[in-house]
């Protein structure tokens, strides 16, 4: 969408993009997704916006399609839709939230703190052991065709949170509704015993009765942190910045909720394990066990940046 505005081959191109953004899963596109009922708002409307969008193109109806605001996303938590004249929203504050260690925040719940204050000196760095032969398990996630494929939609996260291989990190109660619709991306600083491995962020979002519901996910590998094109090994036990892209999502935690980040070295089925021997992939079967570091001190401040709109969809 962004492209086609800036680069279509005509002003009519330009002008004409439309984005709509649901919350469904590839197929079915119905209001319940998951273990989540995002209400009668979500029913799905794309037969009709696509035979309004063909009689206006193809036959010439004056219908006002092309009068509309060209975006339009469903807010999941208000359970309404928004819409804005561009992607990523026109006056989204892009927001950092730093991983801070539990004393910073003084939460009872996980590893650590999510935090808009950076940290100030040195904060002990968190560790946890993947190993390929017992990756974490998918559950849900967005999807790129049916549940007979991979787990996919949102499901609460509380179990696969106890396993010793997630780092969880949440902020303390929210005092008011924030809205976060748009791009994330995680910055994180980590080292690794091993020769290849993947990191995972996933955004969560805590109800007051503890339940962790699952927003969206992303991965990156560390030989390919550069480039998917080329491989650039990494040396064990060097720490190095590792960018995930955790995709578009459109969130309004409700006061009283809890914004948090997972962050592990798997996600599978949803994705592929990393056997971590740094071995061409399909050559042999070989796994490695890797001892994981993050770090989030001054020096080496990892972090999550959340688009944030400052006047939220209640």
């Amino acid at each position: 969408f962004a492209g086609m505005r800036e680069r279509g081959g005509s002003e009519a191109a330009r002008a004409g993009q439309r984005l709509v953004i649901g919350p469904w899963i590839h197929l079915p596109w119905e209001r319940k997704v998951g273990e989540v009922d995002f209400g009668p708002e979500a029913a799905n409307p794309i037969d009709q916006l696509h035979l309004r969008w063909f009689d206006h193109w193809l036959k010439g109806a004056d219908n006002g399609v092309d009068r509309e605001p060209p975006v339009r996303v469903f807010v999941m938590g208000a359970n309404k839709w928004r819409e804005a004249a561009d992607w990523p929203i026109p006056g989204t504050r892009f927001t950092t939230y730093y991983l801070r260690s539990r004393g910073a925040a003084n939460t009872r719940f996980g590893n650590g703190s999510l935090s808009p204050e950076p940290p100030e000196g040195d904060e002990a760095p968190d560790r946890y052991r993947y190993d390929p032969a017992n990756p974490v398990p998918s559950r849900g996630g967005h999807s790129c065709c049916t549940s007979d494929v991979a787990p996919v939609g949102p499901f609460d996260q509380a179990e696969v949170e106890e396993r010793a291989d997630v780092l969880v990190y949440s902020t303390p109660p929210l005092e008011r509704p924030v809205e976060v619709t748009g791009p994330i991306t995680v910055a994180l600083r980590a080292a690794t015993s091993a020769p290849d491995t993947d990191f995972t962020a996933k955004l969560v979002d805590v109800h007051p009765d503890g339940k962790a519901i699952n927003l969206n996910n992303g991965i990156v590998r560390a030989r390919f942190r550069n480039s998917l094109e080329q491989a650039d090994g990494i040396t064990p036990g060097q720490v190095y910045e590792y960018t995930i892209r955790v995709w578009p999502t459109s969130n309004l935690f409700k006061a009283g909720h809890r914004i948090r980040l997972e962050i592990s070295s798997s996600n599978f089925p949803h994705y592929d394990r990393n056997p971590n021997t740094g071995h061409e992939f399909g050559q042999d079967a070989a796994m490695l066990v890797a001892d994981q570091v993050v770090h989030h001190d001054q020096e080496r401040p990892s972090r999550v940046v959340l688009p944030i709109i400052p006047q939220p969809l209640e």
